[in-house]
């Protein structure tokens, strides 16, 4: 994932809801729509969200095999890097899972990707001038250059916002940046994507970019530079915290003569297939509107990406063996999508939305719900949707009458970063579960330390719980008080939730101003 909580990306309704109260239970009423036609008098027949929500409760408790799963899946395939055999084989072993669910509709989605691997790489640290080379350890980040050997001078650009390159515009041109990937020391700030501050490094002129991980540990972290999915001019490297303490202190010491960088590495990329895997729920009553569920099933290789996104992943797979188990039959089809190539640029989801929108069918997906590296939820991201507050607070006060301790913690923050943003930025509506990682485990993002030992089963397990709640609810839905934003709409929407600057970095505000 492309982080976006916390350290992250990475996260991130005006009708009303009211309860029917019976016999002590609350229950969703079938009243809220947009429709002028008044709501139905009959008693329906269909089962309380309540009860369906116990049900699922129920289930997941006794049989949920989420965590039990993912550790398979680690230990038969090890990492899921896309365009890799790893990443073909946890394709086919999520396709094969759904199929022994139940599933009938269950299906690869093919797509063409530049698939990058790293293959060497080497920085050397010396003052202009002397021979006195220092080598540091150092890894390539995702979509640099096939092969580069630079040298330059290095210039601090701090935390790597857009404030600090103006600061900085006039001594950046034919120079290496050294940049956080955090923030440090910027109380307030919002901190960009890796890719968005390696962009900007290109924008004034680096030729090459150091980035320092802020975890100590001699952590080293892995992620792509790129905005784009695409190669990158420059090359891109990522040291450890001790070793950019090190270099910083190096680089006072040697003020009169500066430190100069040698970049030298080698890396692979070529075009290949990747598979997005969809199984498709039938709706009973609208068939034609679909709530998607997805989460990224691909990793970076320096691990088995337990976390990012083995658990936001193999919970939806196994909400899907939830639906299918309970023989769940909601109004409003479910699409159940492991993404691939969101570590490299979000691309299957990419690839997804683009062939929807080009077949006239984005209106049809009446809400998209993202887990990436969803742990332990205590509540509903709206995602920037006002109409639906009502709904998902109500939602959530359902979910306590079947689980008191979950906390009902509403947010209503659009983010960026992950395979929600391309269906979000063509106003689909998205929804995401507001969830909690240790530091510990934070610490190991796209590290060489993301492995099975950090998920916590019964958190993951309220992920599945919780999640497969929500889901329900939108799908069974008599009505949905909000739909897909015209091209206008989405537009003032981004502006509002703060995003046209990073879209813009990323060249990806189409709108003129």
């Amino acid at each position: 994932m492309t982080v976006v909580s916390s350290m992250h990306r990475k996260f991130y309704p005006h009708s009303f809801v009211f309860f029917l109260i019976v016999a002590g239970t609350v229950t969703l009423s079938a009243a809220f729509t947009m429709d002028p036609t008044p709501a139905r008098n009959s008693v329906s027949l269909r089962p309380s969200v309540a009860k369906v929500f116990g049900r699922i409760n129920s289930d997941i408790l006794k049989n949920g095999r989420a965590y039990e799963t993912l550790a398979d899946a680690s230990n038969q395939i090890g990492h899921r890097l896309t365009g890799s055999p790893n990443g073909a084989r946890a394709e086919q072993y999520a396709y094969e899972l759904l199929r022994s669910y139940g599933f009938k509709e269950v299906r690869y989605e093919p797509f063409e990707v530049e698939s990058w691997m790293r293959d060497t790489v080497t920085l050397a640290v010396v003052p202009n001038k002397s021979d006195n080379f220092r080598d540091v350890k150092v890894v390539s980040l995702a979509h640099s250059p096939v092969e580069a050997h630079i040298r330059g001078e290095i210039v601090d650009v701090g935390n790597g916002l857009e404030g600090d390159f103006v600061a900085l515009k006039d001594k950046i041109k034919g120079k290496v940046a050294l940049i956080n990937i955090g923030l440090s020391g910027a109380k307030g700030a919002r901190n960009l994507h890796r890719s968005e501050k390696t962009a900007l490094a290109i924008q004034y002129g680096a030729i090459g970019v150091i980035m320092v991980n802020l975890v100590p540990g001699n952590v080293l972290l892995t992620g792509t530079a790129s905005v784009t999915g695409k190669l990158i001019p420059i090359p891109a490297v990522c040291i450890s915290y001790e070793s950019g303490m090190a270099l910083r202190q190096w680089m006072a010491e040697e003020a009169k003569d500066r430190l100069h960088a040698v970049i030298d590495m080698t890396n692979v990329s070529r075009k290949i297939k990747a598979r997005n895997v969809v199984a498709t729920l039938p709706g009973s009553d609208f068939p034609n509107e679909k709530i998607v569920i997805g989460g990224h099933l691909d990793s970076w290789d320096l691990a088995t990406g337990a976390i990012d996104n083995g658990i936001g992943s193999f919970s939806v797979l196994d909400i899907a063996r939830t639906f299918r188990k309970l023989k769940l039959k909601p109004r409003r089809t479910i699409e159940f999508v492991m993404f691939m190539g969101e570590e490299q640029g979000l691309l299957g989801s990419r690839a997804m939305a683009e062939d929807l929108k080009r077949r006239g069918q984005l209106d049809n997906v009446r809400y998209v719900m993202n887990l990436d590296m969803t742990n332990d939820p205590t509540g509903i991201n709206a995602f920037g949707r006002d109409d639906m507050l009502s709904f998902f607070k109500a939602v959530g006060e359902t979910i306590q009458q079947v689980e008191p301790a979950f906390q009902n913690q509403m947010t209503n923050q659009a983010g960026l970063h992950s395979d929600h943003q391309p269906f979000m930025v063509e106003g689909v509506p998205i929804v995401g579960m507001n969830g909690h990682l240790t530091k510990e485990v934070l610490d190991c993002y796209h590290a060489n330390c993301d492995r099975i030992n950090l998920v916590n089963r019964d958190q993951m397990q309220n992920t599945v719980r919780y999640s497969a709640m929500v889901l329900y609810a939108l799908a069974d839905a008599d009505a949905i008080p909000t739909r897909r934003f015209d091209d206008t709409k989405t537009r003032d929407f981004l502006i509002a939730q703060g995003l046209r600057t990073p879209l813009q970095i990323a060249n990806e505000w189409r709108w003129k101003e």
